[in-house]
């Protein structure tokens, strides 16, 4: 039989089995939809018995699942466990965090670092303001997307279709009275805040709580990393949480660059 190895495309190239696995979840990785067999075999190149193992073996792994009507491939909970654990445990995380304990101290509120997951918003790390009225939401902590302030940043940056297909596979759950749990009512807030690069949370997760966020600029264009200052209502309107914008922005692009630094020991592209 031939040997079908040398015919794997560059993208999914690898010394070892394990190795090209890796390369194809990489592929997968920028994928923001299911998708089907052929179209990862049309992508990559590699023959269809031979794409087909492979995702067998992410499937019985728990790292893919089957999606739909069973003829398209999507993130396995394995996977997303692993992603997130990467995010909240990063050695980045100790100088994110001087960020965002230095940006606490300038705007006197309670900040947090988020990432999209699934359909909904993780807390990466946060630091509460000494402040005694605060509202407690520790890293790990999960906010569904439709009722925060970064999981609307998050969502804008999906099509309208990406975003229908996604939350029509989740209820838009009533929180607060301000909560949006009609779809073309939350696609009218999105639609301005993918022009003006900001997002409010209005009383729309807790009642009293306001919540201001941006994204974390990516050299790959998609952010999956926010930045938002929460604070209660009764101290701090939407006029002043506004005053603190460029202040959000400038820390938001300090971790950009912590995100972006390349690792000790990491080969120069010289």
């Amino acid at each position: 039989m031939k040997d079908v190895t040398n015919r794997i495309s560059p993208r999914l190239d690898g010394d070892t089995p394990n190795l090209r696995l890796f390369a194809l979840l990489e592929v997968i990785a920028q994928k923001d939809a299911p998708f089907t067999l052929q179209a990862i075999v049309d992508e990559t190149g590699l023959p269809k018995p031979t794409m087909h193992r492979m995702l067998q073996q992410l499937e019985g792994a728990g790292i893919l699942q089957r999606e739909g009507n069973g003829r398209h491939y999507g993130t396995g909970q394995r996977l997303m466990r692993l992603a997130e654990n990467v995010l909240l445990n990063t050695t980045t995380h100790g100088a994110r965090h001087a960020v965002l304990r230095q940006l606490v101290d300038e705007v006197g509120e309670s900040c947090n670092i988020t990432a999209f997951s699934g359909s909904e918003v993780l807390y990466l790390d946060r630091v509460e303001t000494a402040a005694p009225l605060r509202f407690y939401l520790h890293p790990g902590s999960r906010v569904p997307a439709h009722c925060s302030a970064t999981g609307k940043l998050f969502l804008s940056q999906m099509t309208p279709s990406q975003r229908r297909r996604l939350l029509d596979a989740v209820s838009l759950e009533k929180f607060t009275s301000n909560t949006h749990t009609s779809f073309d009512a939350l696609e009218q807030e999105i639609e301005q805040v993918r022009s003006q690069g900001y997002a409010f949370d209005n009383e729309e997760f807790l009642p009293g709580l306001l919540c201001l966020g941006v994204l974390v600029p990516s050299q790959q264009g998609h952010s999956n990393m926010g930045l938002a200052l929460q604070a209660p209502l009764m101290r701090f309107s939407r006029e002043r949480a506004l005053s603190f914008l460029p202040t959000l922005r400038r820390a938001a692009e300090a971790i950009a660059r912590i995100n972006d630094e390349v690792p000790p020991g990491a080969p120069d592209d010289d």
